[in-house]
């Protein structure tokens, strides 16, 4: 089981379950250590069981996947949560993405993208490209702050260079377009990224594409 990837699957239909498992346990570097039918029963399991990436289905009966993914982020060393969903723009995945899920997939998802999405989790980098996250904010854009509302003191603690960069990734570019932007180096990039991580809290590049929409630094559309 050394550096093999433990991942749990979280859906309530046994078939779909059935399916990620053939698929993940056909991988040398992968291996399923667990499964659930909803959110509540993973929650429970997932205290005995230890499981480096979560696969998380969000619409689920007696504990949805995002109340199941804030219980898990809030306990110590907790594992990564990858959202899965069957619909585009799902106001439960946005909401699981709020509550600290590193990434956001759909069921329909090509088996490679699946496997190569577990593993860039594990490695502790985001899954969903920064550009489909933003399609995923500006959909629930009434739920955004209000342009000529005061700034978020969120920001405070950023330098100006630190801001503009935030803004950047809540626009969905890359490390390398930002480097080029700026006339700086990527290495440049990932450390003004990785204090941009420190400050804010913020567990990974999704999380900081949700803090440059809900401080408003970044507008819908």
């Amino acid at each position: 089981m050394s550096g093999t990837v433990r991942v749990f699957l979280v859906d309530d239909q046994q078939m779909v379950r059935a399916g990620f498992r053939m698929l993940i346990d056909s991988q040398p570097d992968l291996t399923v250590v667990g499964e659930a039918g909803d959110g509540g029963e993973a929650v429970e399991r997932l205290t005995a069981t230890r499981a480096d990436v979560v696969l998380m289905d969000v619409r689920m009966p007696r504990m949805d996947g995002v109340e199941a993914t804030r219980r898990l982020l809030a306990r110590p060393d907790p594992p990564r949560v990858l959202v899965l969903t069957t619909f585009d723009l799902d106001e439960y995945a946005f909401a699981a993405l709020r509550a600290g899920a590193a990434a956001f997939l759909l069921k329909d998802a090509r088996p490679e993208d699946l496997l190569g999405a577990i593993r860039t989790v594990h490695a502790g980098d985001s899954v969903v490209a920064p550009s489909t996250t933003r399609r995923l904010l500006e959909h629930f854009a009434d739920a955004l702050p209000d342009p000529s509302a005061a700034p978020d003191d969120r920001l405070d603690v950023l330098t100006s260079r630190e801001r503009e960069v935030l803004e950047l990734v809540g626009r969905g570019r890359s490390n390398s377009e930002i480097a080029e932007t700026f006339v700086v180096s990527e290495a440049t990039v990932k450390t003004h990224i990785g204090r941009l991580l420190a400050k804010t809290g913020s567990r990974d590049r999704v999380q900081l594409v949700v803090l440059a929409y809900e401080t408003g630094l970044v507008r819908a559309g």
